[in-house]
Formats: structure tokens, sequence, C-alpha cells
């Protein structure tokens, strides 16, 4: 079977990481194809034990797929050995895991220069997470990046780091008043991470070609979400690669005609982290209420979720942008005990109504939304395992949001949990 693309429908920490375990014991790779450790998967696993993952992909805690980091990926390595190291010690088998020699590294001088310009920015700061990944992408594209494979190179990473550093350093320390970066302690320190990471380093592009010439499943696991895409989300408030479908491609070296399934994950409402327009955003108790029951914060960095309304503006947009053949609802249940649960079906911009994402960051900042309001339901639904078993006013909730993505719902998620699932069309055959 060719390859399957599981993407992110709105601004990320949709569920994409329970959907991914919830197919991962269905297919043969498991593959990351962009983001760095700024991104994050929680995993519940049936007996209960709670994963939270960053850059290693989900598919991890299958106990079959091979596990592969691609190219379009970013790395910390002391975060992926530390990640590696904890899940070994829970009993985890890591040695499944490959890693693209192409992939860029993120450097000392990549987290504070993303902290420090960050700070400066005040008021207008992206909300990034301090991780280096804006500015490891930053130095890929400048073409003064360092990769994977320049690791197994000690020559070739002393010399890249030193042409890197001459200019960082000075932006650091002249610049912005902060300590340079050491040549030799960074050299020493990442040789050591060589070590370690020598056996995981592979050429993943012909690891992958492979896997599909013989017919085995491909699951390529997008991190972040649509509306944080460079090209395609809420510029200058997304993330620093493309985590849209055709972000797959780049980011894992298969081809376009490989892929015959897009999976989108979106949330029964919506939130996101960081600044930037969110036009559903609730500041009252019902904005409480979606955080607190939802647990809504974040995976990697604790931060409180903005919460609000599901917007279909936004999901149909990247049901459209992506090419969606299936989409997964999660977190149904936390709407549960809402008298009215409302849906954004447009936007009203300077007294008229729009239906399709506005052209313009000026026109998306200023959108209100169109609420159209459905009636709530009382019922504990985590029990449920088949549409039959959801309230009528859940079943008809979800319908409204199939009808208004025009894009098939093919699974709700009605809890945390792995089998927490109503399954409506089966995801693979």
């Amino acid at each position: 079977m060719p390859a399957i693309v599981l993407i992110g429908a709105q601004w990320g920490d949709e569920g994409k990481g329970k959907v991914t375990d919830l197919l991962g014991e269905r297919v043969d790779y498991v593959v990351r194809y962009s983001g760095g450790n700024n991104a994050g998967h929680t995993v519940i696993t049936p007996d209960g034990q709670k994963y939270a993952l960053h850059l290693m992909p989900s598919g991890a805690l299958s106990p079959n797929a091979m596990i592969v980091i691609g190219n379009g990926v970013v790395v910390d390595p002391k975060v992926l050995l530390a990640e590696i190291d904890g899940l070994a010690e829970r009993g985890v088998d890591v040695s499944r895991l490959r890693i693209s020699g192409d992939a860029h590294l993120i450097m000392p001088h990549h987290r504070a220069l993303d902290r420090v310009i960050e700070r400066y920015l005040g008021s207008s700061r992206i909300g990034t997470t301090g991780r280096g990944i804006g500015p490891a992408y930053g130095d890929k594209v400048a073409r003064i990046g360092i990769r994977l494979q320049d690791l197994l190179d000690p020559g070739i990473l002393r010399k890249k780091l030193e042409l890197a550093l001459r200019e960082k350093n000075q932006i650091l320390f002249k610049v912005y008043n902060r300590k340079a970066i050491d040549l030799e302690a960074t050299v020493e320190e990442y040789l050591e991470y060589a070590e370690r990471l020598k056996p995981y380093i592979a050429e993943t592009r012909a690891m992958l070609w492979d896997a599909l010439d013989r017919g085995d499943t491909v699951l390529l696991e997008g991190a972040q979400a649509t509306m944080l895409d460079m090209d395609h989300g809420t510029y200058p408030f997304v993330t620093s690669s493309n985590p849209t479908a055709g972000g797959a491609c780049v980011g894992a070296g298969i081809p376009p005609t490989a892929i015959n399934k897009v999976i989108a994950v979106s949330k029964a409402y919506t939130t996101r982290v960081g600044a930037g327009p969110f036009p559903t955003e609730l500041f009252d108790a019902s904005g409480e209420h979606l955080r607190k029951i939802g647990a809504e914060y974040g995976t990697t960095t604790g931060r409180e979720r903005r919460c609000g309304w599901f917007d279909a503006v936004v999901a149909r947009y990247a049901c459209r942008l992506n090419g969606v053949t299936d989409l997964v609802i999660t977190k149904l249940d936390v709407l549960t005990g809402l008298p009215k649960v409302p849906i954004c079906v447009g936007y009203e911009i300077n007294g008229v109504r729009v239906d399709d994402m506005p052209m313009s960051q000026t026109d998306f900042h200023h959108a209100k939304p169109v609420y159209e309001e459905l009636d709530g339901w009382w019922e504990d639904i985590t029990k449920a395992r088949t549409a039959d078993d959801l309230p009528e006013n859940a079943r008809r909730y979800i319908a409204r949001v199939e009808e208004l993505c025009n894009t098939k719902i093919s699974v709700v998620g009605v809890g945390p949990g792995r089998d927490e699932n109503v399954v409506l069309h089966p995801l693979l055959p």
C-alpha cells in the first residue's frame, strides 16, 4: 500500500499522536517529516501509560513499525538522546529508529539567538518556544546549516561551525550583548553526540523508496499543523517549515505519486499556542471550560492554550489545501455538558460576510466569527464506540461539521485513550 500523510487541520495540538499510535500497529514505517522539538505528541497506551514525544515519531510506541526522522526535521541531538534514553528506560525498543543524514542540527547559537531575538521583539514577538527551530531553518535556507552527516566527519563539523560562528558570535555579542559561543566546547559536545547517534544515521530516502516498492505502508507524520505552515498559515505567526501534506514529499524525499491518502486531525473545538490571529478565541467561562476539561496545556512548553469554538472556515481551508480524504475529530467529549455548542460558519469583515479564508493578514486579524448554534448534550460519551452510541445532538454536531468541511469524517475521538474512538469509516482497509 502506498504512503499516507497525517496532518493537523488547525494550529496544532489536535491529537495527531493518538491517530499515529492508532495506526501504528498496521503500518510498516512511521516518518516524521518536518519541525523540531518545538512540537509535541501526547500518547496514552491501553495500560494507561502516558508518553510525551517531541522529536521521536509517535510510531515509536508501535512494536513493529520502523521509525524515521526525515531530512525535513531539525534535530537537537541533546533532546533526541534524552528522549531515546527515556523511552528505553520504559521498555520501548528504540533500535528501529533511523535519522536522515540530511536532517539539519540545532546548534547552541540557534537556541541563543531564538531566545534573545524573541525578547528583543517585545510585544511584537511571534511566541516561539525558544528552542532554536527558526534560526536552524534560517541557516538551512542560507546554506550555512550543519547536518547530521557532518557529525561523522570532525573536520567538516569544525569547519562549518567555525564559519557559522564568525557571524553568529558577532551578532550575539555586539548586537545583543550576549556571551559568544565557544567553538572548541561546542565541537567537543557534538562529537560526543555523534558517537551515540552514529548507529541511527542512514540514507532514509532510499529506505523509504524500497519500502514503497515492496508495497509496505508508510505513514508520514507532520508536526504542528496547517495554519502554522510557513507558506499557507497565518504568517508571520507560523512555524519555520511546511507541516502541510505537500511538505511530506520534501521533508521525507518521497514522490507525490506515492501518496494515496491524507488524514487530517481536528479538535471538536479550536486551540492555538503563541501569538497570532484566532477569530473564535474565547475569553469567558466557555473558554475556561474548554481549557480545563480539555487539559489544554502544551506538551512541549506547558503553556496554556488559547481556546475557541470550532472554526469551519479554517477546517474547510485545511481540507482543500491538503487534499484531505479522511477527517478525524478529536475531543468531542470535552463539549459534553454545554447547553449550546456554536460553530463558526463564516466571518464578517468590514461588514461583509465571507465564507472562505481572507486573502490578507489584515482582513484575517479583523475577522469576526459568524456562529451557528447547535444544541448540546449531557450524556457521557466516553464509552461510545459506534455512531448509535452517541447522543442524537452529538451526532448532529458531527454531521454539521462534516457538511461544512465537505470532507468525510472517519473517526471521532471521545476520550484520550487509544481505544476511546467512534470509527465511522476505517482509516485502513
